[in-house]
């Protein structure tokens, strides 16, 4: 089959880009033919809130990648659309996390559908964390040409359902993200990181947004039950929010000496080295769909404590792979010091080696190409 992904990936970095890096690498290992067709700008720079769009790590091998789109240039969505229909690609997938993308990626859309070409979409988020004037209009104008949707929690998949009743829709998780390195001991990893080996650590991974509460674990983190052990908290992430909030809080509550700021996006060739020095993954936030931290996490074997907001529950089982709360500091210090104080870890770790095999990529692409079937039959 010929097959197109339509979105962000390399030189672009994040999270998105990694997801479909890392999905282009099954599809070709599948058999398919395979291309992924980025953008030549992606967000205006004044539109952009971190440092740099661009990835420092090596362009990925294998993978037939080629800048085409311009967000916000209507005549390229055209031209793109147009020598993207003369390839005859049999599916198309596109990735949708944003309605800002829904003007180019909609109308890049209406030119590529035909009897040939079936469009799938991979909906990351349909309602955003952080809502913005449009925002409905764009996600709408995107959906509409859309021949079939997946969506990774029940969340989004409702949110879908408010857009779009009719086109076939399959629900899967978000596959295991084992593409950023092998687990190593802990003590390899916390010496590379230069950090002490007598302290037990906690990790807050990824770029920081207001929705993702770190306020929340700053003020669980500031008690003194928790203080009172061996335990620091790691935070690293670029800000993409009001840094100086948080900047406040540790000051406010003396919590210089306990934490690790590393104020920067982590590059993919260095994530294994955070996941696996920390023996326990927060994910403390207010509002979400689903997170790719949480299939870091599985892929590294470690616990994770989750709020009970979006898809996050869905990924994490309650007591076996780690602990589900409310998105309150006083509940997200109790869950850690349970964890600390009286969770078999070992247990929770073998639970996560048996509970992780759910979430292969090849299950995610057999249930995506699926509906393919769907739409003919």
């Amino acid at each position: 089959m010929k097959i197109a992904i339509l979105g962000t990936a390399y030189p672009y970095r994040g999270g998105i880009a990694t997801f479909n890096e890392r999905l282009a690498k099954e599809l070709i290992a599948e058999g398919h033919e395979l291309s992924i067709h980025t953008f030549k700008l992606q967000y205006p720079n004044f539109l952009f809130p971190g440092k740099t769009q661009f990835s420092f790590d090596k362009k990925p091998q294998n993978i037939n990648i080629e800048r085409r789109i311009n967000s916000v240039n209507p005549i390229n969505w055209i031209t793109t659309g147009l020598s993207l229909r003369k390839e005859n690609y049999d599916v198309v997938i596109i990735p949708f996390w944003l309605p800002f993308m829904g003007a180019s990626l909609g109308t890049i859309s209406r030119i590529l559908k035909s009897e040939k070409t079936q469009l799938l979409c991979i909906a990351h988020n349909i309602i955003p964390h952080e809502l913005r004037l449009g925002d409905k209009m764009l996600t709408r104008y995107f959906i509409k040409r859309i021949d079939g949707f997946l969506a990774m929690t029940q969340k989004v998949l409702d949110d879908l359902n408010v857009f779009n009743k009719c086109s076939p829709k399959v629900l899967t998780p978000h596959p295991i993200y084992d593409n950023f390195g092998e687990i190593e001991p802990r003590e390899k990893a916390i010496e590379t990181l230069k950090l002490n080996q007598d302290y037990r650590y906690i990790l807050f991974f990824g770029l920081i947004r207001d929705y993702k509460g770190l306020d929340l674990l700053l003020e669980a983190f500031s008690t003194n039950e928790i203080r009172e052990k061996n335990i620091k908290l790691i935070i690293a992430g670029e800000y993409y929010s009001n840094q100086a909030h948080y900047k406040k809080l540790i000051e406010k509550y003396n919590l210089e000496q306990d934490i690790i700021q590393v104020e920067q996006f982590i590059p993919d060739s260095e994530v294994h080295l955070y996941f696996n020095a920390c023996d326990l993954i927060v994910q403390p936030y207010k509002s979400a769909t689903q997170s790719g931290v949480t299939q870091i996490a599985y892929h590294f074997n470690k616990p994770m404590i989750v709020t009970n907001v979006g898809g996050l529950k869905e990924m994490c089982p309650d007591g076996k792979v780690g602990y589900v709360v409310s998105p309150h500091a006083d509940e997200i210090k109790k869950a850690i010091l349970k964890f600390f104080n009286e969770t078999n870890i070992n247990e929770m770790i073998e639970n996560i080696n048996q509970i992780k095999e759910l979430y292969s990529w090849s299950i995610f692409t057999k249930k995506l190409l699926a509906l393919t079937i769907k739409r003919t039959t």
